[in-house]
């Protein structure tokens, strides 16, 4: 009898934790990372050796910055599976925040590991787009004594441009960004957008503009990707730079009050931060009872909003 019922019991049993893992995931997929952890967490305590759980925990303690957990899941990941190149590169992503958040002289002691599985993520797969990019961030950023270089990250370019054109090019414009040429780095950045047009690639032009001082060009690049692709926070984004160069006024306010009237959570920038650049812009104006208005508004959403606190005296004395 026991057994019988014990045979009857275990489909039951397993349904609920197949339940338990696809609740997981669901959770997972929609960035609810809190809610999607404790059902990992419980569906790997029967299932230990579950990679994908351990992997999806491991993703989670990278979002929330964990890093010494993050790197302790992939590590037993990549000794487990040392051919899967994106255990490698998940593994080499998490030493490297894990380096950035020490001293100089600890970080150095991390640089030969970071290099090493990013090296094995590009071998082990030669379309790996976020290895390559993530080994030309590397060579950028160290010095040349510890193993820096230009022609290396060049090299790692050229590679992504096997791959995926675009980001050769979004490539190739960093690298001369980074090296200060500007008239190259437009060129690529123009190039990325002539082959793609994504609202990734406009982005990274207007950024550029910004960035060297031309807000001009930098609002003519944003407003042609909110004209192909009308994503809201193309408008946050014209109304920041006609703030914060006090330039096109009337642009920037009905941008920005368009961004506020089709808000939602997937625009990533918040309603206070709009109102805080309408009361830069009609600071600009001279316009003190708007400008105060605005300013109110983003505080009242916000009260620990520093910015907006720390402008609202100079509002006032206008």
């Amino acid at each position: 009898m026991k057994n019988l019922f014990l045979f009857f019991l275990l489909p039951i049993v397993m349904t609920a934790q197949s339940t338990t893992l696809s609740k997981a995931e669901a959770y997972f997929d929609q960035g609810k990372y809190n809610e999607a952890k404790p059902l990992f967490q419980h569906y790997l305590e029967t299932h230990p050796d579950h990679r994908e759980t351990r992997e999806y925990l491991g993703d989670i303690a990278s979002n929330n910055k964990d890093w010494d957990t993050a790197i302790s899941f992939y590590k037993d990941l990549v000794e487990e599976k040392d051919k899967n190149a994106n255990y490698h590169f998940k593994y080499g992503g998490a030493l490297g925040m894990k380096a950035l958040s020490l001293s100089r002289i600890r970080a150095l002691t991390y640089i030969g590991d970071i290099k090493e599985h990013f090296t094995a993520a590009a071998n082990l797969d030669p379309k790996h787009i976020e290895t390559r990019w993530a080994l030309i961030e590397l060579y950028l950023q160290l010095p040349g004594i510890l193993g820096g270089s230009t022609s290396k990250a060049k090299t790692y370019a050229d590679e992504l441009q096997q791959i995926s054109e675009v980001d050769g090019y979004l490539a190739k414009g960093y690298i001369e960004e980074y090296d200060e040429n500007e008239e190259a780095a437009e060129k690529y950045y123009k190039q990325a957008i002539e082959i793609g047009g994504s609202p990734h690639t406009y982005e990274k032009l207007t950024t550029f503009y910004e960035k060297n001082d031309r807000p001009e060009a930098a609002i003519k690049t944003a407003e042609k990707s909110l004209e192909k692709h009308q994503r809201n926070l193309l408008n946050y984004q014209i109304g920041k730079i006609a703030a914060e160069y006090d330039m096109e006024p009337q642009l920037g306010i009905t941008c920005l009050q368009n961004y506020i009237t089709n808000h939602s959570y997937k625009d990533g920038v918040p309603t206070q931060w709009a109102y805080y650049r309408l009361a830069q812009i009609y600071r600009n104006l001279g316009n003190k009872n708007l400008a105060l208005e605005y300013i109110d508004k983003a505080i009242a959403t916000s009260p620990d909003f520093e910015e907006a606190i720390a402008i609202r005296a100079d509002i006032r004395n206008l």
